[in-house]
């Protein structure tokens, strides 16, 4: 089974204004998406501390958007039981951050959620070989986790594209995710490599108008994934 060739863009809520969050999500949502990037941090695995499971409970009363939930955070199997109940419909967990990656996988799926793996740009691709077979999407970061606003990390391109083709060999179905500097500036290029959902935070929240943001990117997204080959 193909996983979609449909290309997604998720804002990534860490980038908006927290004092006026509603109005940042309704601004997306008029943009088109159906997902919403929910960044966790615990001060811990990552040098920054973000939001945690009352947040994506209000998230979910809030919008009818699919919650694309980020465990960057340490012992992530302590918390998916939370998150899931909170709301969360994807649940991503780091490979880095956890040495029983398999059963935290089983543990996302095993409370409805899709579940995804992630690597850091330092994790080459083969240390998530054991789970590909597992999971519903793979994240893929092009910058160094922990505040938004950074340069994407040009080497995070030929991840995506090794994902797509051990993908098409063995025929899996995870979608490809990529998160970090993703701009109108790379879009074409990470798409034409394979990836299929798009995390984009600054981009979108810090321009004047999110909506317009959104659709222009959904927008080139489309137009590389025509020229794809």
């Amino acid at each position: 089974m193909r996983a979609s060739a449909a290309v997604e863009v998720a804002p990534s809520i860490l980038a908006a204004d927290f004092a006026c969050l509603g109005d940042a999500i309704r601004a997306v949502e008029r943009g088109g998406v159906s997902l919403l990037h929910v960044d966790v941090m615990d001060g811990h695995f990552v040098p920054n501390i973000s939001i945690g499971v009352p947040v994506v409970a209000s998230l979910r009363k809030a919008t009818r958007l699919q919650l694309d939930v980020h465990l960057m955070i340490e012992n992530p199997e302590q918390y998916i039981e939370a998150f899931a109940t909170a709301g969360a419909d994807m649940i991503s967990v780091h490979q880095e951050a956890t040495p029983h990656l398999d059963r935290a996988l089983t543990m996302v799926r095993e409370h409805g959620c899709k579940a995804g793996a992630v690597i850091n740009p330092a994790t080459p691709v083969v240390m998530l070989s054991e789970v590909l077979g597992k999971v519903d999407h793979v994240l893929v970061m092009s910058v160094n986790p922990g505040f938004g606003g950074q340069a994407f990390i040009p080497e995070a391109t030929e991840k995506i594209r090794e994902l797509r083709e051990i993908r098409d060999r063995h025929h899996y179905n995870y979608r490809i995710e990529v998160d970090g500097g993703i701009g109108p500036e790379n879009v074409a290029e990470v798409v034409r490599a394979g990836a299929q959902i798009l995390v984009a935070g600054t981009s979108i929240f810090h321009s004047a108008d999110p909506a317009a943001a959104v659709r222009e990117m959904a927008h080139l997204a489309s137009e590389a994934l025509a020229q794809r080959v």
